[in-house]
Formats: structure tokens, sequence, C-alpha cells
């Protein structure tokens, strides 16, 4: 295993901070707090480096707010400052990490994510069914309310393992005790705010302990994994049945994660695999219903928004080209053309 020193330098330098100002503000122009940091920005950022420079830096509170994505979300937003440092230290992180991931945990990183996900999903189950010739099973399992009950001083330990700057490792406790979920107890702090890039990242290196155990003590191949939601395919049913209990004790003793006893279920790959959005079946591949009305329900919130004013003409077609794209990954030529009808009949009223 590569250990890692003297990173903290690099994360507070102030070319990363100003490259990790950059990237936070790309969609980000109109927001007052960042108009308002930005009337100071060499101020404000040379502040931040003398903060973590002489370890003044005390990570702010979060503003928490709902949302619906299909189902409600508890999001907490951090201050602008604390994104930016955020994003720097992701930029000095990520590289450090992202070479230990496996290829198929496929969440919040490059050149993955839902759409590759549902790809490798759908050769996975030819190959396994020999184009369907074959028995094939899949057992899908979710982790139990995963962002909220990720156990800090386990999160710490396991980066503190490639990581030997305590400097660095500081400034990162800093960043996670920033946030308690409701989970916590008084003797084990818990929770991952959804909002922060770093929460992305940590749920990576959190779940690679469970990747890694699964690919290399199980031997299993045929597995996918996106956020909290995974997926093993074998022919052999009475074998991912054997899984549950090897996964549910691991889950629990090392990570304090639970898998969610109502969403675990072994399927026929001939009764439609349900994933990321997607039903694959054998001879074609569904969008699911719900992931459909809410694709409708989002485009007629962006032509309202571009009637007020709210976003520009480009923006409102980014969106289109971006739901189509939704749609070109399930075989149904005739759902693109209802959008694209809709769309013009909405934007016409």
């Amino acid at each position: 295993m590569k250990i890692y020193k003297n990173i903290f330098n690099k994360i507070i330098s102030l070319e990363n901070l100003f490259s990790a100002w950059d990237k936070f503000k790309s969609d980000k122009q109109k927001k007052r707090d960042v108009q308002r940091f930005e009337w100071q920005l060499e101020e404000n950022i040379f502040q931040l480096h003398r903060d973590l420079k002489y370890h003044r830096y005390k990570h702010g509170a979060y503003t928490s707010f709902y949302i619906r994505d299909p189902k409600q979300r508890h999001i907490h937003k951090a201050i602008v400052r604390d994104r930016i440092l955020h994003h720097a230290v992701f930029a000095v992180l990520n590289p450090i990490f992202e070479p230990t991931f496996i290829s198929n945990s496929l969440s919040c990183r490059i050149d993955k994510g839902t759409h590759k996900g549902i790809d490798i999903l759908d050769k996975t189950l030819r190959q396994i069914s020999g184009n369907n010739f074959k028995r094939c099973f899949a057992l899908k399992c979710d982790i139990k309310k995963f962002f909220g009950t990720v156990d800090h001083s386990i999160l710490l330990s396991i980066i503190r393992k490639r990581i030997k700057d305590s400097e660095a490792i500081r400034l990162l406790e800093e960043i996670v005790e920033s946030f308690s979920s409701q989970y916590s107890t008084i003797f084990s702090k818990k929770g991952l705010p959804l909002g922060n890039l770093t929460s992305q990242l940590f749920a990576n290196i959190y779940l690679n302990e469970f990747d890694q155990f699964v690919k290399q003590k199980l031997k299993v191949k045929p597995y996918i994994r996106y956020a909290d939601d995974f997926i093993i395919v074998a022919q052999n049913k009475l074998y991912l049945e054997n899984l549950i209990e090897s996964i549910r004790s691991f889950l629990s003793d090392k990570l304090a994660l639970e898998l969610h006893p109502k969403k675990i279920s072994i399927r026929k790959f001939h009764q439609g695999i349900d994933f990321l959005g997607y039903i694959v079946l054998p001879h074609h591949r569904l969008l699911r219903t719900k992931t459909k009305q809410r694709i409708f329900r989002k485009l007629r919130k962006r032509i309202e928004e571009y009637k007020k004013g709210v976003i520009n003409k480009q923006a409102l077609e980014q969106s289109l080209q971006s739901y189509l794209g939704v749609f070109s990954h399930a075989n149904d030529y005739n759902l693109s053309n209802e959008l694209k009808n809709q769309f013009w009949f909405w934007l016409k009223e």
C-alpha cells in the first residue's frame, strides 16, 4: 500500500485554493452568497489560506433544506468558504484514492455514472445467461440510511491507513466531524452531509472496504455498485442466497452498516432487473415509470423557469438534451418523440 505524506501544504496552497474556487463557482455565479464572496475574492482566499496554515480554521454551520429527487432528501449546505475547501481537499485526495477503487464502483466518478452502470449490468446479465440460454439471477441490495450512518471513527481510520500527515488528518477530522446525523450516539458520531463534494469521495472510500471484501474475499466477479445500491449476478440462486449473511455480517462488523431488510431481492433475468431507474430484460431495456414521470415534471419546471427569465434558451436546450440522453439508454423511440412533442407544446402554452 502506497503511503502519502506532506499533503497538507498541497491542500492549503494558494494555487490549489484558487483552482478550487474556479471549479466551485462554474455553475453558481448567480448565487448571492457566491457573488458576495467574489466581491473580495483575493482577501477571502488569502484569509482562508492563513486560517488553514496557522490552524485557526473551523468549519462553519450548515443550512439544511429538503429536495425531492425523486424521494425526499435532506440536504445540508455549507458556507462558500467551506465548500471551496471541500474542492481543494477533493483535488488532492481523489487522485490518491481513485486508483484503489474497483472498476464497477460507479457513483460520483469520472467516466462512470448511472448510464455506464446500466450498460455494464446489461452486458453482465447477457454474459451470465449466455444470451438468455442459461438460468440467470440477480441479487439486489440496499444499505439502510447509508449517508446518515457512516461512522466517523471508522472512516478516519480507513483514511489514516494511506494518509500519514498529522496536519492533513486534523483538517479531515474537522470536515468529517462538522456534521453529525440523528443516528449519532454518545459513543460514536455518524453521518455524511448530502451536499458536500467531500461526502461523495468519503462515501466511496468507506464502501471501497466492502467492494474489496466482495471481490477479494467472496471472490465475486459480476458485482456492480452505485452509491448504496449494489447487484451481484449468478446462474445459481442458492449461491446468491448464501452470500447474503456474509455480506450482512461484514457490513455490520466492519463498517457499522445495515442492509435494508425490505430491499433485498433475488429476481430472474426474464422477470426484469430494476436498477438505476431502468428495467433490464433479456431483449430490451425499459425506463422505470417513476423515472419517466420525474423527467417530464423536471422538463416542465425548466420551461417555466425559461419563461420567467430564470434560465436562458441554451440552458433549456441543454436540459432537453440531457433528458433525451436518459431516454436513449432505453429501447423506446416513441418515448423520446413524446418528450419532444410535450416540450414544444409546453413551450408554446
